[in-house]
């Protein structure tokens, strides 16, 4: 039996979180072409009869401007504690640039197994995806390069065998049920941000946060009540939409998502605030992480 930890980091967009969810076989996080999408570093529990491994998915690592951006980076290197193997994802689409060569000097202080996940492969003729892995293997940085593709499934396999082979002998650690430690509270106010994702402009996504005020279930009927934070009250105009449509239209998807994930009947009360410069309050990001880990005041 084998079992540990994979980190998986890179800079936004590489396909880290479509990575995991191709793995588990479900979506353990929520995935947009938007970046910074991911904000915690969300473990996803993967169990074989032969291995456990517990994938970190990561926030990109990106220069910030304003606190969130730093928590999401500090977040993104944390995650490198303790693990067994290192991910460094690539998008196969784009040169390896000052930002992957910062990314790949902070992978490389771990003093750890780092493997290249050079993601994106369905995107490259089989001429340039020769000429980039020649490239890349010639830096003489990593311990294994695997091309992949996570949209369409291409090598993921290979991925999984390679990385159980170098993990450590060790019994599972968690329930082989088990996919992820968040609170399923968590996931609700990820649902409802992916879909402010896709259903608004660049200017909005960043300026987000989804806090949950009520939730209450039964067997057969849950109930939601969650406030959408944004900085500024124009952003605010523009999730609301012209006579309410736009906040419509994300409750709606929300909903649907919700339905086929718990298989019950789903309520949905969504209200939009504004809480300026919320990015820059460490107490406000506190309080929102707190609620993500399913933590309270008194833990």
């Amino acid at each position: 039996m084998k079992f540990g930890f994979v980190a998986l980091i890179g800079r936004p967009n590489a396909g880290k979180s479509t990575l995991v969810n191709r793995i588990m076989g479900d979506k353990v996080s929520i995935v947009s072409d938007k970046a910074q999408t991911t904000r915690n570093s969300i473990k996803a529990i993967h169990s074989t009869p032969e291995a456990q491994v517990v994938f970190i998915d990561t926030p990109g690592i990106h220069k910030p401007s304003h606190e969130l951006g730093k928590q999401l980076n500090r977040s993104a290197v944390n995650a490198l504690e303790g693990v067994d193997i290192i991910y460094f994802l690539m998008d196969a689409s784009k040169p390896f640039g000052t930002g992957d060569k910062y990314v790949l000097e902070l992978c490389k202080k771990e003093k750890l197994p780092i493997f290249l996940i050079f993601n994106k492969i369905d995107l490259l003729s089989r001429e340039e995806l020769i000429l980039r892995l020649t490239e890349l293997n010639d830096l003489g940085y990593f311990d294994e390069i695997i091309p992949i593709s996570a949209l369409t499934n291409d090598n993921v396999d290979r991925l999984l065998k390679v990385t159980v082979d170098r993990l450590p002998e060790g019994d599972a650690q968690y329930p082989t049920e088990m996919t992820t430690e968040y609170p399923e509270s968590f996931f609700i106010t990820e649902i409802i941000r992916e879909q402010v994702l896709t259903s608004t402009s660049e200017e909005i996504p960043h300026s987000v946060a989804i806090i949950i005020d009520n939730l209450k279930e039964d067997k057969k009927a849950m109930l939601i009540q969650a406030s959408i934070l944004v900085e500024r009250d124009s952003q605010k105009s523009i999730l609301i939409g012209k006579q309410g449509q736009k906040i419509k239209t994300i409750g709606s998807r929300a909903r649907l998502t919700l339905e086929g994930r718990y298989g019950k009947r789903i309520f949905l009360d969504l209200i939009v605030k504004t809480e300026k410069n919320w990015r820059n309050d460490q107490q406000k990001l506190n309080a929102i992480s707190k609620q993500n880990l399913g933590q309270t005041d008194h833990e």
